[in-house]
């Protein structure tokens, strides 16, 4: 089944394409990675993807719906800013994803609690910037979502955070579900990764399964990316 599909999608602000003539198909049961270096237009897709903005042309859907309350329903985004009270303990952060979001369970968030080490009774004022990334990977990760966005999972952490993240992302994967990832550490996420495409200046330039791309080219994820974002 396919989850998210864009079709020649373009983004414009004044005069300028943000995102032009965007084609991606993410079918169901994959981790995919949208990869690219600040200001390639990752962020202004995912905008697009979960209805904070509208296209300037082309057409959105998720499960073969437009953007709009329903398929909003079946997305699960996670912000890649600070978006909860610092009076919260982790166990309030879960009670209100509860209390919003109807496909929320609250047995996988207590799983993946003890999985990264974070205890229901921590307040979010008193987490590091690492345990902060990771209660929030836990939350966008327990809904039950047909669509699940990470934006920049690991960016600011350390790399037993990282791995930590990681290893999440992969223990709660489902196979009625789909993960886009955006990142620029290539090296951290692209053993997760079923497949990749490459945004460069608001354009796809470069798409595939991650094994395709890694024996067609003879080079790791990682070697193809400085060579498709080298200066």
């Amino acid at each position: 089944m396919m989850i998210l599909k864009t079709d020649k999608v373009g983004k414009k602000y004044l005069n300028k394409w943000a995102l032009s003539n965007v084609d991606i198909s993410l079918e169901q049961g994959k981790i995919i990675g949208l990869l690219g270096p600040n200001g390639s237009g990752k962020t202004t897709f995912l905008k697009l993807v979960i209805g904070m903005i509208r296209p300037s042309s082309g057409s959105v859907t998720v499960c073969g719906m437009e953007i709009g309350y329903k398929a909003k329903e079946m997305i699960s985004f996670l912000p890649d800013s600070e978006f909860l009270y610092n009076w919260m303990t982790i166990r309030e952060a879960g009670d209100t994803y509860a209390a919003f979001f109807k496909d929320f369970d609250m047995a996988r968030f207590n799983e993946l609690l003890q999985f990264m080490a974070l205890t229901p009774d921590m307040k979010f004022k008193g987490l590091s910037k690492g345990m902060k990334e990771k209660l929030a990977i836990a939350l966008t990760l327990s809904r039950n979502a047909r669509l699940i966005v990470l934006d920049e999972p690991l960016n600011g952490v350390d790399p037993v955070a990282r791995e930590q993240i990681l290893g999440a992302i992969v223990k709660s994967f489902s196979h009625e579900s789909t993960i886009l990832v955006t990142s620029h550490l290539i090296n951290e996420v692209e053993n997760i990764l079923d497949e990749a495409y490459f945004l460069k200046e608001g354009k796809i330039v470069l798409h595939g399964s991650t094994d395709d791309l890694r024996s067609e080219r003879n080079k790791s994820l990682d070697e193809l990316y400085r060579e498709v974002f080298a200066c």
